[in-house]
């Protein structure tokens, strides 16, 4: 593909208040005006370059939002709190009692709950299908279906999602196709395949520091403007604001994505086929037995590769538990969930960030209690942090061979 997202990055050009090379950041929750008739205008949204409160819109939060459609390729974005509060504001502007969904069945463990037990109470319905399978989408949708929800790569399986294909079936039934794109940015550019609606959880690997919760949605000014709207818009109504001080904390290091996406993946990569040679249940894209292989090259920006997350599954909860202590205990990474950090961070999610899961719907997809999800870190010596994980593996029994 030709698009290069982050080159969009680097082209924005925004100066401080006084000339500083970071822009001012907007610590204020209200406006001022010098007249009433510019205070109404601007309510209205008739008033360009202004501003009237902060849960409306910031400049520090227009400018991270106009970074990350850059980014992504869309027209606008609208940043949020946190993940969710980009996701569910999305799903309610675009449904109404009565409506249906259509969704992956592997999804992160929150987005999951929101639809299999929230949304049912405002009478919205959601099917959840195995997203690989374009015949099973598609025979999932009726005459109430509004969107087409899916992950590029799902959390936790991996799978990939045919995104022009469901873009085409979006099409053919003038359906809404929407895309969480937390686990790949700028390896995958969903809008440049036919997504309408890009969604982040700036939490992850765009802001990289585990210090911060944040998201975005990107999509058409259209359908931005409606989610902002003062009377019956989904992200104003429903209040998940991002403070503007952390708005720029994650511009600053949206600055650095490419120089770390090129290296979790070179590192995943190189962790994942050692894992594989040693025999271990491993899913990783960039692995030819990954059965989605093909389909991750044919969508990819290369210069980005297959991404940072892997999983390897180690036979059963306790092992994996086990293994993860070990492998924390030797400074390789921490027990914590989220992903994106510049350490490897581990956790079994059929326990934690897909415990929202029910059990028998775990096993159905796929989710073993064995299976240990991996957002492989930052390490400059990567060969040395497998032979590490190889001495924890062979020391519990997982590995019984050796490999070079």
């Amino acid at each position: 593909m030709s698009f290069k997202p982050a080159n969009k990055i680097q082209d924005l050009q925004y100066f401080g208040e006084f000339g500083g090379v970071n822009p001012s950041i907007s610590d204020s929750s209200t406006y001022t005006f010098l007249s009433a008739k510019t205070m109404f205008d601007t309510f209205e949204g008739n008033a360009d370059g202004c501003y009237l409160y902060s849960r409306h819109s910031t400049p520090s939060n227009l400018h991270l939002g106009e970074a990350l459609a850059a980014m992504e390729g869309t027209e606008t974005a609208n940043v949020a709190a946190s993940g969710m509060g980009a996701i569910t504001p999305v799903l309610l502007q675009l449904c109404g009692a009565g409506d249906h969904i259509v969704s992956s069945r592997t999804i992160y463990g929150g987005t999951y709950a929101f639809l299999k037990n929230f949304t049912p109470r405002l009478n919205i319905i959601t099917t959840f299908v195995d997203i690989t399978k374009l015949d099973s989408v598609e025979a999932a949708i009726s005459k109430n279906t509004k969107i087409l929800y899916c992950e590029s790569v799902s959390n936790p399986l991996l799978e990939v999602a045919d995104i022009q294909g469901l873009s085409k079936l979006a099409k053919k039934h003038n359906l809404k196709l929407i895309v969480d794109n937390t686990f790949s940015p700028l390896s995958i550019s969903p809008s440049k395949l036919g997504a309408d609606v890009i969604i982040h959880s700036l939490t992850k690997f765009i802001n990289g520091s585990s210090d911060t919760v944040g998201g975005v949605v990107c999509g058409t000014q259209e359908f931005i403007d409606e989610l902002r709207n003062v009377n019956d818009g989904a992200s104003m109504l429903l209040g998940s604001t991002m403070d503007s001080l952390r708005a720029s904390s994650v511009l600053k290091n949206l600055r650095t994505l490419h120089i770390r996406m090129k290296q979790h993946s070179k590192n995943a990569a190189y962790l994942a086929e050692k894992f594989e040679k040693a025999g271990l249940k491993t899913v990783y894209p960039g692995l030819e037995s990954h059965p989605s292989h093909r389909l991750f090259k044919s969508m990819y920006n290369e210069a980005y590769g297959f991404g940072g997350m892997l999983t390897v599954d180690v036979g059963s909860l306790e092992k994996a538990n086990e293994l993860m202590e070990l492998m924390q205990e030797r400074n390789l990474g921490y027990l914590a969930v989220s992903l994106g950090f510049y350490k490897t961070l581990f956790s079994a999610p059929g326990s934690s960030t897909s415990s929202e899961i029910p059990e028998e719907e775990q096993k159905e997809m796929g989710l073993s209690d064995g299976l240990i999800r991996f957002s492989i870190g930052l390490d400059d010596d990567i060969e040395r942090t497998f032979d590490i994980m190889k001495a924890c593996m062979e020391e519990l029994n997982i590995l019984t061979h050796s490999v070079a």
